[in-house]
């Protein structure tokens, strides 16, 4: 709740000292983050592979502890 209104508080701030800012941050953020959305994806697909493999490799040594 306080990084809330920590968060409103500060646009708050940016908005009666910089408006042009802040209208300029409130246009280009939903861009940056649909430019950005691509690689986010190809971020969770990657950890996803390497989760992945990691799993396949130790899982054999899971199956040995299991039955020692």
């Amino acid at each position: 709740m306080f990084a809330e209104m920590k968060t409103l508080l500060l646009w708050c701030l940016l908005l009666f000292f910089c408006w042009p800012l802040a209208l300029a941050v409130l246009v280009l953020y939903p861009i940056v983050w649909l430019l950005l959305l691509p690689l986010r994806l190809v971020g969770i697909s990657v950890r996803a592979v390497f989760d992945l493999l990691h799993a396949i490799l130790a899982l054999p040594a899971r199956l040995v502890r299991r039955l020692v």
